[in-house]
């Protein structure tokens, strides 16, 4: 009885071994920080937000997503009524690399590969040199299925390429309607 009982302590303690070092060596995306010091982890559950918007560039395929505040702004008219977004208002692009669908009985790009997540969020006091929003890129590498806080990304995007946009309050995407 006694060998019975050691290995199967042996078998429980290996098995919680390897349970264990699975878990130590996958990531948390969450742990991230851009250069300026924007959290991924601010973002956290984007992948359940509600969509605003998608775009297309050659490159790739973009859903935009927006948390709970913002989306309540667009409802509200933000920023078609001239009031600027709340802060705590948080707005993620999803973007992957298309590719043509093999099974639709047309001619449609699907998502492929998963690429990027372009995230913004809105804090005046934090980030008050372009217009109170607050940009990073993490970047996702599917080879290694790991993100990687993109090392050019600057916090005060604003004041280059969405200066374009200041009288929307720097958002390119409208709220689409359904």
């Amino acid at each position: 009885m006694k060998r019975k009982s050691k290995l199967t302590i042996a078998i429980g303690t290996a098995v919680l071994a390897v349970l264990g070092a699975t878990a130590v060596y996958a990531q948390d995306k969450y742990t991230l920080k851009s250069p300026s010091g924007i959290a991924f982890s601010d973002f956290r559950g984007y992948e359940d937000w509600a969509v605003v918007s998608s775009a297309r560039t050659d490159e790739v395929l973009k859903v935009i997503v927006a948390n709970p505040a913002m989306i309540k702004a667009y409802k509200t008219g933000v920023p078609g009524n001239g009031q600027p977004f709340p802060d705590g208002s948080k707005i993620a692009k999803l973007q992957w690399k298309p590719k043509k669908s093999t099974e639709a009985p047309f001619a449609v790009d699907v998502p492929d590969v998963f690429a990027q997540a372009f995230v913004m969020e809105k804090d005046s006091r934090r980030f008050p040199k372009s217009g109170g929003w607050g940009y990073a890129v993490f970047n996702y590498e599917a080879a290694s299925d790991k993100f990687t806080a993109d090392p050019k990304s600057l916090s005060d995007c604003g004041h280059t390429c969405h200066v374009a946009v200041k009288a929307k309050d720097h958002i390119f995407h409208p709220y689409q309607k359904r």
